[in-house]
């Protein structure tokens, strides 16, 4: 096999860390809201903005399933918040079912928190 065909066959990055959001879903902003809705109870920005909520996935079932991440490991609240974030979208017209797991996987950088929570927390 010849270099050139070899490397066509050979990827040149892997699959992205954090899995693509299911943006154009009817019901993806209204999931992102309730989520802003949510606030780690040490940290006066919600969740979305400071970048816990790493995927947002809603299948043709209307079934919304949130991947997201904590601050820390240690987190106090690590027990209760997939539960918050739940209740907050479950409400929502047309969710039919939500799951929201965690992991630590990439883990939680400041750099993925957005302008505005860079902002309210003073870091511009």
């Amino acid at each position: 096999m010849s270099e050139q065909a070899q490397s066509e066959d050979t990827p040149i990055e892997g699959a992205p860390l954090i899995k693509p959001s299911t943006t154009d879903h009817p019901l993806h902003e209204a999931v992102v809201e309730a989520c802003r809705s949510v606030y780690d109870p040490e940290i006066p920005v919600n969740i979305y903005d400071l970048g816990l909520v790493y995927t947002i996935e809603i299948n043709d079932e209307n079934e919304v399933l949130v991947l997201m991440t904590l601050t820390a490991p240690g987190c106090p609240v690590a027990g209760e918040m997939p539960g918050w974030v739940a209740d907050a979208i479950e409400p929502l017209p047309g969710v039919k079912q939500v799951d929201v797991e965690l992991t630590w996987n990439p883990p939680w950088g400041m750099e993925m928190m957005s302008d505005e929570a860079r902002l309210e927390l003073g870091f511009m």
